[in-house]
């Protein structure tokens, strides 16, 4: 590889919202310029929390929605490949061989699981989403991905696979690359109803699609300081979303200073904060629409995208595989098998 690698993406459970553009998105675009990039549409992860014929009979329009949502944020179709995972059927394989690298305390410690299996309604973890960390070190690793930029959620998912890769390595021979875990210096980003990171599932998400009237309602409707009960009663910044939202998307540091010093001093009501977050908040999303907007202009794009790189992914995959398989002796195994049973057929029958 002349380029060094990185490996990204998400689930495809419905369209991509605000945290993610601050929590691992912005890092992407970023860092696509940089490097050899690999966006991942992970159905195979969906399936451990979602996994009715419902959630999987929507997985292409989610997909297609995710990837121009990747695109609007500002990634250059020809400098990324976006591939379906459950189409590089490979990767369950390696998925397999890799489980054995790892313990099942080791993945009990992951803190993320807990969170996901609790947002999800499982009052028992799933045997896949315990595995989790596992087919997610195959996708970085089936690409032979060197770093992955991820929100502070993923981080510890990140550092089971590096842990794999050198366990392997160390067995077996260097084949995979420890990948550099590059973390978003943004902390989670606070749903709109102030109760836990922003998420799909929760409904307390601004989605990058929304349109500016969407935006205002949402923002109408945000949790903010719950002692304040009139516009002239001083109100708390520190942990407001309201205020986090500002700090993060109004341009305008001079309205932002100015609201904040108002609201301390009970100066200023939730409505008009509120209004001036919406106003910001549609100028920064106002570039991301038009960019979705060009892109939906240009029927069958995605698909072609998606299709194309799934089949470039397969081939270097297969590669992987074939690089793993050797490596841990799998392969000379059956070929020993074969020779001896032509071998066997190829001597002569003694007369009876």
């Amino acid at each position: 590889m002349s380029v060094a690698r990185m490996l990204t993406g998400d689930r495809p459970t419905g369209r991509l919202h605000l945290g993610h553009l601050v929590g691992s998105i912005a890092n992407r675009v970023r860092l696509h310029h940089r490097y050899e990039s690999f966006f991942i549409i992970a159905d195979l992860h969906m399936l451990t929390t979602r996994n009715t014929r419902e959630d999987i009979e929507r997985v292409a329009d989610n997909a297609r929605e995710m990837v121009t949502d990747v695109l609007a944020a500002g990634v250059e179709p020809q400098r990324a490949t976006f591939y379906l995972q459950s189409a590089v059927p490979e990767v369950g394989d390696l998925n397999t061989l890799l489980q054995n690298l790892v313990t099942v305390p080791r993945l009990e410690r992951v803190p993320s699981l807990k969170e996901m299996a609790r947002d999800a309604g499982k009052e028992e973890m799933p045997y896949g989403l315990l595995g989790y960390p596992v087919l997610q070190a195959a996708d970085i690793l089936c690409v032979k991905g060197q770093v992955v930029p991820v929100g502070r959620d993923n981080a510890a998912h990140v550092e089971v696979t590096r842990e794999i890769a050198r366990r392997f390595n160390h067995l077996y021979g260097e084949v995979f690359p420890v990948p550099e875990l590059i973390s978003s210096a943004t902390p989670t980003l606070v749903g709109t109803d102030g109760r836990g990171k922003m998420s799909k599932s929760r409904g307390n998400a601004i989605a990058l699609a929304d349109s500016p009237a969407e935006v205002r309602r949402k923002v109408r409707g945000m949790y903010t300081d719950p002692n304040r009960v009139r516009a002239d009663v001083p109100g708390t910044v520190a942990g407001n979303p309201v205020f986090a939202y500002h700090d993060l998307f109004n341009a305008d540091r001079a309205e932002v200073a100015e609201l904040k010093r108002r609201y301390q001093a009970g100066q200023v009501g939730d409505v008009e904060v509120k209004e001036k977050l919406a106003t910001a908040l549609n100028r920064y999303l106002d570039p991301i629409r038009e960019r979705r907007a060009r892109y939906e202009a240009d029927p069958g794009l995605v698909d072609q995208l998606i299709v194309e790189g799934t089949e470039r992914t397969r081939a270097q995959v297969r590669q992987t595989l074939l690089e793993v398989r050797r490596a841990m002796g799998l392969t000379s195994a059956y070929s020993r098998l074969r020779r001896r049973a032509e071998r066997s057929r190829a001597r002569p029958v003694a007369p009876a």
